[in-house]
């Protein structure tokens, strides 16, 4: 609340304050001349013990030394000597002589009846209404004074700050004219110093501000691992091509590190942005013929390069090149590919959602073709779609020919107590044995409706693997997707592999990722409740990212949660991060949810996190997946028994 309206009430209070003491200061002295009244009646009745008469002569009797206000005498024998006068109840004549009430009564018996009588109490309320009155009219002329005294007082300092609000005003929109020392006199007077102080440094440092908002604006458009241009650079040049009135052509190549997730994984996020460093030089190295070439990073692992003037028939000079030089990186890697490149036609006033439907549609292809593998479109409509068909053909061979080998990669438990597993990675491959990208192929499954028959290839593999190895002890991890675990005739096939298999079954952990439970309730309450039913545990990965997170694993009740890698980046310092795993662990431990921490690539964050009492550590720092069983993993024994 401001001042303005904080000092009248803070009078107001006062004034009432003042006037309820008053009150009761003249309340107190009416009491007192009241008692002396009665006192005075008292002393004048002790002679009434031995009255004999009428009560008119009573009454005049007593009127002689005090004043009634009421009077009635009752003879017992005869009522001719009865008299009454006076009023019992008297009218207050003001408002004010309604706060002094004062009532002196008394009744007794007289020898030859019985005498009631109101002692007249006007005098000392009148006194004390008129001393209260004339104390109101000097509190109140003192309110008034001093409210009108602080109006003028406030007025003035309004008129002041105003004046400096609009200075400051000014000075954001870069006028540096000086104060006015006058409109910024008294109490205010230290503003004007600093105002003029302020007014010269910021005048000083403009240029250098400005500067540096350039430095600024020109980091925000550059991507600090690649050097490249930025996804919000990207597009603005989307738009200034789609807008440009001049005759532009050439191609975008589009090129996606499908890599990066399986090195993060693998080998921890430094190595993953060393990877995309390099895949960077790649492009820069087959860029260098076309000077006019411009670089995007547009997504954590998808590039674009605008070649101007460079038409499709010589799409060659680039492509080769390129792939040439993702093939060497290759060789000195121990990575199965690298990256894939899809080329498309541009021009001036193109459509940007078609563009880039093109170019996604040519990158799809690419995948297809093995590794580092690049393809060109002219064509949106009928190109897009034989991009599809030939994802389709892609995936249906994976299954027909189970084209699927794991990685495998141990989880620390915390504690002896503690029971824990190996996650398995599975890696597809195509009818030439070439390596398809993984995250690809899985989103590729969703979209042509495969991944329920992706998902059973996956797990018929594992217990395949786990059959034919008995030197693979203990328990192992296998990704399901959400849509399988949520359909009812998944579940039914799942349950009865298990259920032949029950010495596989007690070993496995089904991992689903939490954000697809999340979107069907009840079928991840059914699926838990089977899955359990013949052993199997299930763990629920990548948890905690979102606002329901808690509610979903205190009432699905899994057997692990697997926090999001998020969570352990750097949490030895981030106090959030800290906090919010604790809070997951409490909770955990009270409903017997075991809470494994991925991602963990530093000594300190494993530390911080054995300190949380995580249940189990997974990641680049505690092991590197390698290698699982047994290359061949295509037996259709065990296909035939499901």
């Amino acid at each position: 609340m401001s001042l303005i309206k904080t000092f009248p009430i803070a009078l107001i209070l006062l004034f009432g304050s003042a006037a309820l003491w008053l009150h009761q200061e003249n309340l107190g002295l009416m009491q007192d001349a009241g008692k002396a009244l009665e006192t005075q009646y008292r002393n004048k009745t002790t002679e009434l013990a031995s009255w004999h008469g009428d009560g008119q002569a009573l009454y005049q009797h007593l009127q002689q030394s005090i004043t009634l206000q009421f009077f009635q005498y009752t003879d017992g024998t005869d009522g001719s000597r009865n008299f009454t006068t006076g009023q019992l109840q008297e009218t207050p004549e003001s408002f004010l002589a309604r706060l002094f009430p004062l009532e002196i009564s008394d009744t007794r018996n007289l020898p030859d009846g019985r005498l009631m009588v109101k002692l007249d109490t006007n005098g000392p309320r009148t006194l004390a209404v008129s001393l209260y009155s004339e104390q109101l009219i000097i509190i109140g002329s003192l309110f008034a004074a001093s409210l009108l005294l602080f109006l003028a007082l406030a007025s003035t300092l309004s008129r002041k700050i105003r004046y400096a609000a609009e200075y400051v005003k000014s000075l954001t929109e870069l006028n540096f004219s000086p104060p006015e020392q006058s409109k910024l006199g008294g109490e205010l007077k230290p503003l004007a110093t600093v105002f003029e102080e302020a007014r010269q440094a910021l005048k000083q440092k403009i240029d250098g501000l400005h500067h540096e908002n350039e430095k600024l604006s020109r980091a925000a458009f550059q991507d600090p691992i690649t050097g490249f241009g930025s996804r919000a650079r990207f597009t603005r040049k989307l738009d200034e091509l789609a807008k440009s009135q001049k005759d532009l052509l050439g191609s975008l190549a589009m090129l996606q590190a499908t890599e990066l997730g399986t090195i993060n994984q693998l080998k921890g996020r430094t190595a993953g942005d060393d990877y995309l460093a390099k895949v960077a030089g790649c492009l820069r190295k087959a860029g260098s013929p076309f000077p006019d070439a411009e670089f995007y990073r547009i997504s954590s692992s998808d590039f674009a390069v605008f070649l101007p003037n460079l038409v499709i028939s010589d799409a060659e000079r680039f492509l080769e090149p390129l792939k040439t030089l993702l093939d060497e990186y290759q060789s000195t890697s121990a990575m199965e590919s690298i990256a894939y490149t899809g080329l498309v036609p541009y021009k001036s006033g193109v459509d940007p959602v078609g563009l880039l439907s093109l170019s996604d549609a040519a990158l799809s292809i690419a995948q297809t073709l093995g590794a580092n593998s690049f393809h060109v479109l002219e064509k949106f409509t009928e190109d897009q779609e034989i991009g599809d068909n030939r994802w389709q053909v892609a995936i249906t061979e994976i299954i027909t020919q189970r084209a699927v080998r794991f990685f495998q990669q141990p989880i620390q438990p915390c504690r002896s107590e503690v029971e824990v597993y190996r996650e398995l990675f599975a890696r597809f491959f195509n009818s030439e044995g070439k390596v398809l990208p993984t995250a690809t192929v899985i989103a590729m499954a969703e979209r042509h409706g495969l991944s329920q028959e992706l998902d059973k290839l996956v797990v018929l593999s594992a217990v395949r693997m786990l059959l034919d190895n008995p030197n693979m002890t203990g328990a192992y991890g296998v990704n399901i997707s959400a849509v399988s675990a949520t359909d009812d005739n998944f579940v039914v096939w799942l349950k009865d592999l298990l259920t032949k298999h029950r010495a596989i079954s007690n070993r496995l952990v089904l991992e689903i990722n939490e954000s697809g439970l999340q979107t069907n309730m009840q079928g991840s309450f059914r699926f838990i409740r089977e899955i359990h039913s013949v052993g199997t545990r299930v763990s629920i990965e990548r948890f905690g990212m979102g606002f329901t997170s808690f509610k979903f694993f205190r009432e699905v009740r899994p057997d692990y949660i697997k926090l999001d890698a998020t969570y352990s980046e750097a949490i030895d310092q981030d106090a959030n991060n800290k906090f919010f795993v604790r809070m997951m662990i409490d909770i955990a431990r009270r409903i017997g949810v075991r809470v494994i921490a991925c991602g963990v690539e530093r000594q300190e964050e494993k530390l911080t996190l054995e300190k949380l009492m995580v249940d189990g550590l997974q990641g680049f720092y505690i092991a590197k997946p390698e290698p699982a069983g047994s290359k061949d993993l295509l037996d259709e024994k065990l296909t035939r028994q499901s």
